[in-house]
């Protein structure tokens, strides 16, 4: 999966970023899963924060708060899943995958 290299870490550093900025409340930390699973890498950061994270319209003219656009057109799937505290936010990338825009999708329980 060489050639969709840069756009994992991007997505990593988005995630990250995200977490940091929106996901965390003071003095908490966030976790980084990264695991290669047969043809497909799954990127994932889970946060002990509140709330779901939303993307700014993509009519928006700011350039700040279009990350999860970002990651819905550069991985194949990408997805929330809610926890007791906090949640994983994650996105998937599939061995010969192109980078299309995903369709939205409703968080799921866990």
């Amino acid at each position: 999966m060489a050639d969709r290299l840069e756009d994992i870490r991007l997505c990593a550093s988005e995630l990250a970023t995200n977490a940091v900025l929106h996901g965390v409340p003071p003095g908490r930390e966030f976790c980084v899963q990264i695991e290669v699973r047969g043809d497909l890498v799954f990127l994932g950061v889970r946060d002990s924060g509140d709330g779901l994270p939303e993307g700014r319209p993509e009519s928006a003219e700011l350039s700040a708060g279009r990350g999860l656009f970002l990651l819905r057109a550069l991985a194949d799937d990408f997805g929330v899943t809610q926890h007791v505290v906090g949640k994983t936010v994650w996105v998937v990338f599939k061995n010969g995958g192109c980078a299309e825009a995903v369709p939205e999708r409703k968080p799921t329980g866990a």
